[in-house]
């Protein structure tokens, strides 16, 4: 199989960047080269900037900041609704479980959730379906309780082999940072390997696997991150998160040809405007795209 290079040869419109890297296409192994481009990139944003790709055509990967620890955010959301699909493929679930909450359960961002309070409630794969397609944080934290809450999300991380991945807390607190700790956190590398194994590995059935997918390409919340840096005629399914100084997105990109690359990006600490973590995300799948086409 043709070996896929990354082309570096594009002007960072989105920041008003006049210089353009050399025109030169070198292959995803070689990190010192994409190293350069994406500390650029980094020092823009005004943060720490954390990227991992998988190019599942060839099995090479590249990774900045890859093992370094950033707050999941919402971004667990992929990772939790994982576990729902596990445990009914196990006989241990039903998506068509319906769960029944109160007003006084809901958190804030909650739009889906809130029209079913006190009434008929949602099913958990209508639960899943919300928590991944708006980030509605009731949903993810009816999810987290239907099997435990976010230790036994941990658990399921570590049973895929992740032993970074950890979730402590439920929505909103999950979104405040602790100094010095490591709590709700991943790293990109941890990420892009466990969702190599949800969404195109035998972590679940292929029926959950295409569920997955399914909810993730039908996502809302991401037009401006990773999706708006790929090309027209890619596909991008994704899972994003959000707080004051951080930006995150994680997903599966589809080209027209060729196999799926998965990308997690993380952005911390920035000090930068919203539309300035969103175009950093976006160049980061700009980059990514340009190195498989």
């Amino acid at each position: 199989m043709k070996r896929r290079n990354f082309s570096v040869g594009m002007a960072f419109s989105a920041f008003g960047f006049s210089a353009i890297f050399p025109k030169k296409s070198f292959a995803l192994g070689e990190q010192g080269q994409m190293t350069a481009v994406f500390q650029q990139l980094e020092a823009k944003a005004q943060g720490r900037l954390g990227v991992h790709v998988i190019d599942t055509a060839t099995g090479h990967e590249f990774g900045y900041r890859s093992d370094e620890l950033f707050m999941m955010l919402s971004s667990f959301k992929l990772l939790a609704s994982a576990l729902v699909l596990a445990r009914a493929d196990r006989g241990e679930e039903s998506l068509t479980r319906r769960i029944r909450y109160r007003k006084q359960d809901l958190v804030p961002w909650s739009p889906v959730t809130e029209a079913y309070a006190d009434g008929e409630g949602l099913t958990l794969a209508q639960l899943c379906h919300a928590t991944i397609t708006t980030s509605d944080n009731t949903a993810g934290n009816l999810i987290l309780a239907s099997y435990g809450g976010p230790q036994a999300l941990t658990q399921y991380a570590r049973q895929l082999g992740d032993k970074i991945t950890r979730l402590d807390r439920n929505e909103p607190d999950l979104n405040t940072r602790v100094e010095g700790g490591s709590l709700d956190t991943t790293s990109p590398r941890a990420m892009a390997m466990t969702m190599n194994k949800l969404l195109l590995g035998d972590a679940l059935s292929p029926l959950s696997r295409n569920l997955l997918r399914q909810w993730l390409l039908e996502n809302t919340t991401g037009g401006k991150r990773l999706k708006a840096g790929t090309p027209a005629d890619w596909t991008v399914g994704d899972k994003t998160g959000t707080n004051k100084t951080d930006a995150n997105d994680i997903g599966i990109l589809l080209p027209p040809q060729g196999a799926p690359v998965l990308v997690t990006a993380y952005l911390a600490d920035s000090t930068a405007s919203s539309q300035i973590k969103d175009a950093t995300l976006a160049e980061v799948g700009r980059l990514t795209s340009i190195g498989i086409r």
